[in-house]
């Protein structure tokens, strides 16, 4: 055995025993895992509002030491991309994005068919990954997830990532190919909540091209029209200010800085405030400055986070994949069956060998039988021809039962008398004289049926007979 194919058992075995001996473990990582798809089916999050984070944390271990071949083979391609989707939630909700991303990546790798769970992954790494500004990236991440719901047959899904697809579009200034998906969307969706986004969106679009009027106008409507017009606050604060708009600015910022604890928001919020509201004495701008300060050193520390996850999905992205651990299976499997080939051949040929041998004695043994009993020349007394069924019992008992197993191959009595004339060499002419048979072209077609009745031609009938007479 090869070096390589032995390794890969040694693995192969090493494997398969430790998946047996922590089977309960493999029960109760996948019961955490029906646990958190309940409560997320629910609208809750295992490991916030029920359930431990280190249960959760221990289950996606479990599955996730499971190389994928075995873990295929198991049935838990899908349980463990569930386990990573909802531990890299749990990641998320607990500011740990770069573990985040990783967890969502493995879920990428899972071979899963499960569309719908890998449409919420890649959403949630698009989410990552606009946080961490790159657009592009984002862009990407919000096209796959799009895919995996149209797959999965969620339409109402694949609008919604539409829209973050064209929003990615927008922050990078792509204002016609924005505005041309917004309007493939609502040509195709009717869904109230899913249009009130493609108007957040192209207001997006508006303010990074410095449209500002434009901005205005569509923010405006969002919040006559919406019951959470948060960003649309942010929008008109954002447009107002660039326009010098100074009150107006300083009135949409305040709304924000009431009803959002999002650091971005914030940020953005008390920039305007800070620049733009002169009802400000020196003691108060101070105040909002240094609270400005302490958020960009939060947004610093996250910033730092994002930035390492969306490295990971570079890496990930341009890593080739490895495929050594197919590469030697693929070779065990091989070495293993030219082994198992290789002895198959020699015992077949050994036993062929054997059969062969065993054969040959037994047609010697009936030729010496024939030389013994019946005398070609007086069949009559020597093997009671006239008599059929006295005939079949000498030529059983001296033939090695040829008879009869030419019975059980459906011929009749002349079929019989020929072939046991061929067994005791008789010419064709002999034949033909000895049964009353026409010749040469009667007795030729009497022995060309009775080959093709017992499978094998006119030459071989005399050998492949004493085989057949050999044979138990």
């Amino acid at each position: 055995m090869c070096p390589m194919t032995k390794n890969v058992y040694i693995c192969m075995l090493l494997v398969i025993c430790s998946l047996t001996a922590c089977s309960p473990s493999l029960r109760e990582a996948q019961d955490v895992v029906a646990q958190a798809d309940s409560l997320w089916h629910a609208g809750q999050m295992y490991g916030v509002d029920a359930g431990d984070s280190a249960t959760l944390a221990q289950a996606y271990e479990t599955l996730n030491v499971i190389p994928f071949p075995f873990r295929e083979g198991l049935g838990l391609g899908s349980s463990y991309a569930h386990a990573c989707y909802h531990y890299g939630k749990l990641l998320r909700a607990k500011d740990n994005p770069e573990e985040a991303m990783q967890a969502f990546i493995n879920a990428t790798h899972s071979r899963t068919r499960d569309y719908h769970i890998l449409g919420r992954v890649y959403n949630n790494m698009g989410d990552i990954c606009h946080m961490a500004e790159e657009y592009a990236l984002s862009c990407d991440m919000f096209e796959k997830s799009s895919k995996m719901y149209w797959r999965n047959g969620d339409t109402l899904l694949y609008y919604y990532c539409l829209n973050d697809m064209a929003f990615e579009l927008a922050e990078q200034k792509e204002k016609e190919v924005t505005l041309k998906l917004l309007e493939k969307i609502r040509q195709h969706c009717i869904e109230k909540n899913v249009i009130e986004k493609t108007h957040i969106t192209a207001t997006e679009a508006y303010l990074r091209c410095r449209q500002y009027d434009s901005v205005i106008i569509e923010a405006k409507q969002i919040i006559d029209n919406t019951n959470s017009p948060l960003i649309a606050y942010m929008q008109m604060a954002q447009a107002y200010s660039y326009l010098g708009v100074k009150d107006s600015a300083v009135f949409y910022a305040q709304k924000v800085m009431l009803k959002t604890k999002d650091l971005g928001e914030l940020n953005n919020a008390l920039y305007i405030l800070t620049h733009d509201d002169d009802s400000k004495d020196r003691q108060g701008v101070r105040m909002i400055s240094a609270d400005r300060s302490d958020i960009q050193k939060l947004l610093e520390i996250r910033q730092g986070k994002l930035s390492q996850a969306t490295q990971l999905l570079e890496q990930d992205l341009n890593r080739k994949p490895n495929w050594t651990w197919l590469y030697a299976i693929i070779a065990a499997v091989f070495c293993s069956g030219g082994v198992f080939y290789w002895r198959y051949r020699i015992r077949k040929q050994q036993m062929n060998t054997h059969i062969e041998q065993l054969v040959e004695r037994q047609a010697d043994t009936i030729i010496q039988s024939i030389k013994q009993h019946i005398d070609t020349n007086n069949l009559n007394d020597t093997l009671h021809w006239k008599s059929y069924l006295t005939m079949k019992a000498d030529a059983d008992l001296y033939m090695g039962g040829i008879v009869s197993k030419l019975e059980r191959k459906n011929l009749n009595e002349i079929e019989i008398r020929f072939c046991i004339l061929t067994m005791l060499d008789f010419s064709l002419s002999h034949i033909a004289e000895t049964i009353h048979y026409g010749y040469p072209s009667g007795i030729k077609t009497l022995k060309k049926r009775i080959s093709v009745k017992l499978g094998t031609t006119p030459p071989e009938l005399h050998d492949f007979l004493f085989c057949m007479a050999s044979n138990a």
